[in-house]
């Protein structure tokens, strides 16, 4: 269980948070104590508009190794937040289509117990191209939510931005969720270690691992990178395409840097949808 680096500061945020997956980040040191401010003085970058392009090659990386790249709108890290700043990122998350456009998904361990958590899509080098997201609700399976199943870990995640009625999808564009395909095919891994800046991405053919999981092998995917989306039909101008799993699962993302995990996406998932997309707006955002 290495993707999830659970420090002393964060365990102050959340109580009884639980164990995450990943802990330890094999590539080096934890990110450093900086704390950013919630809101920026800039606007976040309007929605990026949709080429005509066709969509990336789903082929194989060259070598297979997770290599940095500048980001994705719809792709973002997953923060701790105190007093209304964000801390130091801990997971990945992608937005993904829904009918409130306020929806994100990650794995359900890297938010279990959990309070405040912040969202950045397109997070690189210090930047915030898309401003900082507040979540304010978490919808996992009741089989993860009582037992940990590894076979139901992932989370919707219920996204707002303070100070503004905007919502994240309008901004930053969403991927789709992608339900019962075949547990074979190439798919694009995009996710943020823990310690760096910017995003990695790697593309592999997946292949099951029981009746209930995919495993993606491809090097560098360290503590952080939980939660990160296997994509496929990858739109080349903004990288949404489809989520079909995302890290998490056996051994809640993988024990080693090269393996990764991921529930296969069947109708439990798509019920969870459901759940997540019923939901009414709060009437307010929690206090960080």
């Amino acid at each position: 269980m290495r993707r999830v680096l659970v420090l002393a500061a964060t365990a102050a945020l959340a109580a009884g948070c639980g164990s995450g997956g990943r802990h330890a980040d094999s590539a080096g040191s934890p990110e450093s104590q900086r704390i950013a401010p919630l809101v920026e003085s800039s606007k976040p970058q309007t929605r990026p508009q949709k080429s005509r392009a066709a969509h990336i090659p789903m082929t194989p990386s060259v070598p297979l190794t997770g290599t940095a790249f500048a980001g994705t709108p719809t792709v973002g890290a997953l923060f701790s937040m105190s007093g209304g700043q964000l801390i130091r990122h801990f997971c990945t998350a992608s937005v993904i289509d829904s009918p409130a456009k306020d929806l994100i998904i990650t794995a359900a361990h890297c938010v279990s117990g959990l309070r405040h958590i912040g969202f950045v899509p397109g997070y690189r080098d210090g930047r915030k191209p898309y401003g900082v997201w507040v979540v304010t609700r978490v919808i996992t399976d009741p089989a993860w939510s009582s037992s940990a199943d590894p076979d139901h870990d992932v989370a919707f995640l219920v996204v707002d931005r303070p100070g503004t009625t905007t919502k994240i999808q309008n901004v930053t564009g969403a991927a789709k969720l992608g339900v019962g395909r075949s547990p074979t095919g190439v798919v694009r891994v995009i996710g943020y270690p823990i310690g760096k800046d910017r995003p990695i991405s790697c593309q592999n053919r997946t292949r099951a691992h029981g009746r209930r999981q995919l495993e993606f092998d491809c090097g560098n995917y360290v503590g952080g990178t939980s939660g990160g989306p296997f994509l496929t039909d990858v739109d080349r101008s903004n990288s949404a395409g489809t989520v079909v799993g995302v890290i998490g699962g056996h051994e809640r993302g993988g024990i080693y840097s090269d393996v990764s995990y991921s529930i296969i996406f069947g109708d439990d998932v798509k019920a969870l949808y459901k759940t997540a997309t019923s939901h009414s707006p709060p009437k307010s955002t929690p206090k960080s």
